[in-house]
């Protein structure tokens, strides 16, 4: 039987003071065994003195995330229901980033640890913590690959523990049917109907010539080609992304019709398209050179010519990039998420007719949890394609992701528009999708 008393009670107290709130809705349990807090509530798990440590020097979001990756912290329940506890608890419930902690509550941490022994040296990041926001301009092309590689190239195996035979990795879209995700390959059904979907919304018919920016592992431009006779020129800065999918391609007997480059989007110079599609791409350009993106694709569309943006975006408020956030340390470095309004001021700004809005919010939150499945029922397989630490890292922020859109401070739309000239699209809706 767990003990009632003992370093449960003193991480307690020492977690309520980084949250900023009286209590936390969590059953914590400490390394020597003792328990503390609500006996039905969520479990989360201090393994070692060195998670208080963490804590210490990196009050807040980051010396917890490091505690996380690194294991010395653990949710082995329920990972929605603690990451929800968490985050609905004090600080964690504020959008935006964490609030530094004052002088009497850094004293206060302090003497918590001092009483669990748990005083010492800063202990080393994880090793899988990104280095880029250290070096070189935000956005310059050199920064963005790295960036990219960082999160893509960790493995296709591993991507695929996780994706499923689609290896899609945006938003699918799903029925309105309350058991679909948990029906066999109903994840790959729901991301042949995003595919599909986004085909419709641009239009495409055989002899089009079209232009996947941040093409992935190459799923749309199969779907496309095979489906809709069109050729596609797919572009990604991962080359571990690009050696798969040009190995999709050749096997599928497309590579008259596909072509996959390691490529910038800002060098492509061989328009024009008839069409651009950008899946889940956008999060990575940032709102300083939003514009920028807009006026590149805009130049490389014929008149007429449609282009699909399918991106998250922020709904809680006015926010900048946080260098010291979970996700730019450990997941999407340089990764900015614009709000739905300034994404289709960017579009509008840039001379693009807006045709179509479609909000997938809660198909996203179905999409993730889907994800966090396969990765807990391929946990062995998905540490040995990778670490330890970046399987920990994919749970947390998936999970995480998942309430986010849930709670609705996170969203995702399909914003479709049209260069001027060229043919009009018929006058209802239904009657072009």
């Amino acid at each position: 039987m767990a003990k009632t008393t003992g370093v449960a009670s003193r991480l307690a107290e020492a977690l309520a003071v980084v949250l900023g709130t009286e209590g936390i809705p969590l059953r914590l349990r400490a390394w020597d065994g003792s328990e503390a807090g609500p006996k039905d509530a969520p479990v989360l798990e201090f393994r070692s003195k060195r998670a208080l440590r963490r804590i210490l020097w990196s009050p807040g979001q980051l010396g917890l995330s490091r505690a996380y990756v690194a294991g010395d912290v653990d949710a082995p329940g329920d990972v929605f229901a603690s990451f929800a506890a968490l985050s609905s608890a004090g600080k964690f419930a504020v959008p935006g980033p964490f609030p530094p902690l004052t002088a009497k509550e850094i004293w206060t941490l302090a003497k918590t640890a001092v009483r669990v022994g748990a005083i010492g040296p800063n202990p080393a990041p994880p090793p899988e913590e990104s280095k880029i926001h250290r070096h070189g301009r935000r956005h310059s092309q050199s920064r963005d690959a790295a960036a990219i590689s960082h999160h893509y190239d960790v493995g296709n195996d591993f991507y695929a523990l996780v994706l499923g035979p689609s290896m899609v990795y945006s938003c699918a879209v799903w029925n309105d049917t309350a058991d679909e995700p948990d029906r066999p390959n109903s994840l790959e059904a729901a991301q042949e109907a995003k595919i599909d979907l986004v085909c419709r919304k641009l239009g495409l018919h055989p002899g089009m010539r079209v232009l996947d920016v941040g093409c992935g592992w190459g799923s749309f431009a199969l779907h496309a080609a095979q489906r809709y006779g069109v050729d596609v020129v797919g572009v990604t800065l991962s080359n571990e992304q690009a050696g798969l999918a040009r190995k999709r391609v050749a096997d599928a007997g497309l590579t008259d019709r596909v072509e996959i480059r390691v490529q910038d989007y800002r060098d492509v110079d061989d328009g024009p398209f008839d069409a651009i599609s950008s899946i889940g791409m956008s999060e990575h350009v940032g709102r300083e050179q939003i514009s920028h993106y807009v006026s590149q694709l805009h130049g490389l569309l014929r008149p007429g010519g449609r282009l699909l943006n399918h991106a998250i975006s922020w709904n809680a408020g006015p926010t900048g990039p946080d260098p010291d956030s979970f996700i730019s340390r450990y997941v999407f470095p340089d990764g900015e998420m614009l709000s739905l309004a300034e994404m289709i001021g960017a579009l509008e700004s840039g001379g693009l007719e807006v045709l179509d809005v479609e909000a997938l919010r809660r198909h996203y939150a179905v999409t993730l949890r889907a994800w966090v499945r396969n990765l807990e029922q391929h946990w062995d397989e998905a540490v040995s394609a990778t670490s330890p630490g970046r399987a920990r890292i994919w749970r947390l922020y998936m999970a995480a992701s998942a309430l986010g859109f849930e709670d609705g401070l996170t969203g995702v739309n399909q914003v479709l528009v049209q260069c001027p000239g060229g043919t009009e699209p018929p006058l209802r809706r239904h009657e072009w999708i």
